[in-house]
């Protein structure tokens, strides 16, 4: 359909731009999520494998990555329902880290953040909706559960029939 391939586009054009603009400033991303990193890892010690960085320039150029590619994996229509999850995944902490308007107390600064804020919540609006976009086909939920009631019936015409035959 024609709305998807402009809308699609459109929703993943600032991912994409956001991961380049993080590739080109990880020290600058890196500062201001550092607080946020810090704060979050903090409450979860011991939870989050060892495996997993730490450092904020390298948490940042991950999430740029994951920006970049499912951006451009969203915009062209390649498993655009798993790009818009990841790129949710990749919005959620990065507005929390970024936008924390509630923090601030520079009357005009608190604003901008809170219309980034809403902003980016926004997006998200628009990323579960592609999320749950099956573009015109059945769900997985519909698929399963009509499986699941064509299986029943077929057991039910068996087990009549292997009634029968133990009767006859």
């Amino acid at each position: 359909m024609i709305l998807r391939r402009v809308a699609r586009p459109l929703l993943a054009s600032i991912f994409v731009f956001g991961g380049i603009g993080a590739l080109r400033d990880t020290q600058g991303h890196a500062k201001a999520a550092e607080p946020f990193l810090t704060e979050t890892f903090d409450k979860v010690e011991g939870l989050v494998p060892d495996q997993v960085p730490r450092d904020p320039a390298t948490l940042v150029r991950i999430d740029a990555a994951v920006k970049i590619g499912a951006g451009l994996a969203l915009a062209s229509g390649k498993a655009p329902r798993l790009a818009a999850v990841a790129l949710l995944g990749s919005l959620v902490p990065t507005t929390l880290a970024a936008h924390r308007f509630w923090q601030l107390t520079d009357p005009g600064e608190k604003q901008a953040q809170q219309i980034q804020f809403v902003k980016n919540a926004s997006l998200a609006g628009g990323l579960l909706l592609a999320a749950s976009d099956t573009a015109g086909k059945p769900s997985l939920g519909w698929r399963a559960r009509r499986a699941a009631k064509k299986a029943g019936k077929r057991a039910d015409k068996l087990a009549k029939r292997a009634e029968k035959s133990l009767t006859d």
